[in-house]
């Protein structure tokens, strides 16, 4: 009895992460995975303060944007934009339920090439502070040795 509920356990498991990897957010998320380190910051609006600081805090960092891979996508309000990569194909208040973010808070997520969150914000985050963490991720270091022994 106790092996068919176990096997029972194990079959149900694999049906749900099965389903849960197959959910249209996750779908829609999955075109960044391995490409892209999506810098998502949400907003209750196109003219919220936390918002236009943040965008003064990258101002001048393309390039180190580029460099890293990433791609800036902006929530705010029912809008999305995105800046240096594709758009996600999901509405912002799909991108809001999937990653917990309520409508009325502003929020930086970023995203590793992974696709997990590798770090939350509810304050604008400087863009030396993001490069920082993301150089020291295992799969950016693998990078920047290749990006090295091309040159």
């Amino acid at each position: 009895m106790l092996r068919v509920t176990a096997r029972l356990f194990v079959a149900l498991s694999l049906v749900l992460a099965v389903q849960m990897l197959s959910s249209p957010s996750n779908a829609n998320m999955k075109r960044f995975a391995w490409q892209y380190r999506p810098l998502l910051v949400f907003a209750p609006a196109l003219d919220d303060p936390k918002l236009a600081r943040q965008h003064a805090l990258l101002s001048g960092a393309r390039g180190g944007l580029r460099e890293r891979d990433m791609v800036l996508i902006v929530v705010a309000g029912e809008s999305v934009r995105a800046a240096g990569g594709p758009a996600p194909r999901m509405s912002a208040a799909a991108l809001r339920a999937r990653y917990g973010v309520s409508p009325d808070r502003f929020e930086v997520l970023l995203i590793g090439k992974d696709t997990g969150v590798k770090r939350r914000s509810s304050t604008p985050l400087p863009f030396a502070s993001l490069a920082s963490q993301i150089d020291r991720m295992p799969m950016r270091r693998q990078e920047m040795r290749r990006q090295r022994a091309t040159q």
